[in-house]
């Protein structure tokens, strides 16, 4: 159960649900789209939650089979796109810009759903833990608990913005975060070119 909950965190943590309450604080916010808001989060996570499943459960056998990929190269490539959106956050305050039309049904999928719930760096972990001693049972129970506390904090999105913002806290968090993204993703990085080294040493 420990582990199961450390893998949770992990995999939530790389969610990064501070971005996704910084994007859908900037989208229109009237009494009647509140129900726009709740469809969102929720087709959003679904989706989602089936990139990572279906990832998890097929994306080891498509990397190595379909398209000549080791797991290190995607670790690698995950670990850079996260330190580089890590890094805009830090310098710029933002994680992804909202979409220019700031309508709920254009963000859903993208980025919401994918990169920003589901993306390379998500993605990878979640192989990497279905490949892992615990197995595809405990992955997926570990990423299932991430998906839904970030469909939790999706939900109360508007009142964390406001009392982040009542504060100027808002900024200073998506900063602090970056920071924490830079961190995660030079690890993963790091990680993968241990692993790309490992090889070549055993070969």
């Amino acid at each position: 159960m420990e582990e199961l909950l450390k893998n949770a965190l992990y995999l939530f943590i790389l969610i990064n649900p501070v971005s996704k309450v910084a994007v859908l604080a900037a989208l229109p916010g009237e009494r009647e789209q509140q129900q726009d808001l709740r469809s969102l989060a929720w087709r959003s996570s679904l989706v989602a939650a089936g990139i990572l499943f279906v990832s998890m459960i097929g994306g080891d056998y498509l990397l190595r089979s379909i398209f000549r990929v080791n797991l290190h190269a995607l670790q690698l490539a995950g670990g850079v796109v996260l330190f580089w959106v890590g890094f805009n956050a830090l310098r710029y305050g933002v994680f992804f810009e909202a979409a220019p039309s700031g309508r709920y049904e254009t963000v859903a999928l993208v980025p919401l759903a994918c990169p920003m719930i589901a993306g390379p760096a998500t993605i990878s972990a979640s192989i990497a833990l279905r490949a892992g001693p615990q197995g595809p049972v405990a992955a997926t129970a570990a990423m299932l608990i991430a998906v839904g506390m970030n469909h939790l904090i999706m939900l109360l999105s508007r009142p964390i913005a406001r009392a982040l913002a009542r504060h100027d806290l808002l900024g200073a968090i998506v900063r602090l975060t970056g920071l924490v993204v830079m961190t995660i993703g030079a690890q993963m990085a790091m990680d993968g070119i241990s692993n790309w080294r490992s090889t070549l040493t055993g070969a």
